[in-house]
Formats: structure tokens, C-alpha cells, sequence
């Protein structure tokens, strides 16, 4: 599997029962801690892997530095924070690169394990499927909101909290054999991610709005008073194959199309199988598991929200 289908890795086979996922990615801080950076940037690039079913077996950071506007101990606590997460998904720190940057850039590259037969792919949802999503939405509102000086309380550690929470389920999941197709939810929204699940699935998405997690009551109201990411609001204008019922909301498009950093993964599973796969994620931590809709027959459009 490479880049044609958009997915969220790469998969190379080694064998009959092995296959190599391989991921990279890095971007600029969105906290002023620089443990807490280095934390969410690793599980963000860890989450590509699970996301394809697969296991993390090694990384290896990726690193930009502006020499003038960053100190040592700086640099030194964005690899810590990199290296525990990377401890935490029970995967090996294998090195890395530093390169001068006018500002600062980090991430990893990470090697994965997965069986061909369990991977989970963007183009493996049928007709019937349930979606299920696994951390709420509005990381996105609620970091513009806290570069603005709004004062969100307690939802900025709690969504500094979901940022950094792996989405080791993922592999839990594809062992099983419970999940159809997925992806993970970052920087193109609930939207972007889904619609290139129908796309490739060849499938129409229906959302229930009502049923979306946010990590708060407040993130509707900052959307209202303009607290929206500019890439945010370019997926909602890119949204063009997603029909939207009448009584769907501004605020609410937007918070399905809201960039987020290091989201959850979005699953198209079975009937069959879902009170498992949501026993199976409760069990292993997942900060939430909703139902948000199900797919049907393909139709004009990717995603229909109602």
C-alpha cells in the first residue's frame, strides 16, 4: 500500500503473516510546555500506525531547531517528552535527526508490525457498517482559543490530555478481527478523514450529528465568537461532497471540520461486532467510544450529516 489511496501509512509485505507499516510525521508547537509538545507531536505520529492495525516496533525522532530562540533544555525536554510516549507504546527510540529551522519542528518516523490479513485500511468499509469514534472533537477550537488569551479553565488541560493519549486500541482491534475500515481524525477534520474513507470504500458516510462527542459545552460558544483555526475552515469549504441537513448549524459544520492534533481514531466496524469492539475499547483506555452513524450503499455524496 503506498500513497495512491491516501491512507495513513504505508504497507510493505515481508511475508505471508507480516507486513512493514511505515509513517512519518512532525509540526510546530501547539502548547508553550516543551515536554507536553514533545508528547502530543510523538503520539500524533504513533497514532498513523495503529490507525492501519498495526504495532509500533521502532521510531526515530525528527527534529528542527532555531539555534537563537530555543535553548538546550528546551530541545532536551521536547525528546524527553517524545521518548516517554514512545516508552509508553512499548516501542524502541532508535535515533533520529536535527536540522537548523526557523522555528521549532518535531516528530518521529515510525516502523510498525501488522498481519496483511488484519490490517485496516480507508477502503474496507461496507454498506452497514457503524462508525465509531474514540476521542471527542474541538482540540482544534480550543488551542486557537488559548493562543487568543480566551480563558477555557479546565478544558485546556483536558485537551492537552487527549492529545497525548495513544490510540494503542487500534491493534487491540485488528487482532480481534473487529474493525472493517478506519482511519485516525488530525488535521482534515472528522470530514476530510471520513470522506476519504467513503471515497475509497466506495460507500456514503452518515453522521448523526447529535450523537458527535466534544470535549466540552464551550466549544460550540467559542466557535460562535470566531475562535476557529484557518485550516479548519478550509476543510469545511472543501466539504463539498458532504451534504448537510437543514437544521445543522454553523458552529456544528465547523467543529466536524475542525483540524485536530492527534485525534481518535474513526472505525467502521460490523454490527456483528460492535458491543465487542466497544467492550474491547473501554477496556484498553480509549478516552471515549461513540456510535456517530453508520455507512450505507454509495450515493452522490461522501458523507451525508443529519
Amino acid at each position: 500500500m503506498g500513497a495512491a489511496s491516501s491512507d495513513d501509512a504505508a504497507v510493505y509485505r515481508l511475508s505471508e503473516d507480516l507486513a512493514m507499516v511505515q509513517t512519518l510525521d512532525f509540526f510546530t508547537p501547539i502548547v508553550d510546555d516543551p515536554y507536553t509538545y514533545g508528547q502530543i507531536a510523538a503520539a500524533n505520529s504513533l497514532s498513523d500506525v495503529y490507525a492501519m492495525g498495526g504495532l509500533p516496533v521502532t521510531a526515530m525522532n525528527v527534529v528542527g531547531v532555531p539555534l537563537e530562540h530555543l535553548s538546550l533544555e528546551d530541545v532536551n525536554q521536547i525528546l524527553k517528552g517524545g521518548a516517554d510516549k514512545v516508552a509508553e507504546a512499548g516501542c524502541v527510540l532508535a535515533g533520529g535527526h536535527t536540522v537548523q529551522n526557523p522555528e521549532p519542528l518535531y516528530g518521529l518516523s515510525v516502523t510498525g508490525l501488522v498481519h496483511p490479513d488484519q490490517l485496516i485500511t480507508n477502503s474496507g468499509a461496507e454498506a452497514g457498517d457503524l462508525l465509531i469514534l474514540t476521542k471527542p472533537l474541538g482540540t482544534g477550537i480550543l488551542s486557537t482559543a488559548t493562543k487568543r488569551g480566551v480563558d477555557i479553565g479546565a478544558l485546556s488541560d483536558q485537551s492537552i490530555a487527549l492529545m497525548a493519549t495513544l490510540n494503542t486500541p487500534g491493534a487491540d482491534l485488528a487482532k480481534a478481527g473487529l474493525v472493517r475500515g478506519g482511519t485516525d481524525v488530525t488535521g482534515f477534520g472528522l470530514l476530510g478523514h471520513l470522506g476519504a474513507v467513503a471515497r475509497e470504500s466506495g460507500v456514503t458516510a452518515v453522521v448523526r450529528s447529535g450523537k458527535v462527542p466534544v470535549i466540552g459545552d464551550k466549544v460550540l460558544a467559542l466557535i460562535d465568537e470566531g475562535c476557529v483555526p484557518g485550516g479548519t475552515r478550509a476543510n469545511l469549504e472543501a466539504s463539498s461532497s458532504t451534504l448537510f441537513a437543514n437544521d445543522v448549524s454553523e458552529a456544528l459544520k465547523l467543529l466536524l471540520a475542525d483540524a485536530q492534533t492527534s485525534g481518535g481514531l474513526l472505525l467502521s466496524v460490523p454490527p456483528a461486532n460492535l458491543d465487542q469492539a466497544l467492550t474491547l475499547l473501554k477496556e484498553k483506555g480509549a478516552p471515549c467510544a461513540e456510535v456517530i452513524g453508520e455507512m450505507k450503499a454509495r450515493n452522490d455524496h461522501d458523507i451525508e450529516v443529519h
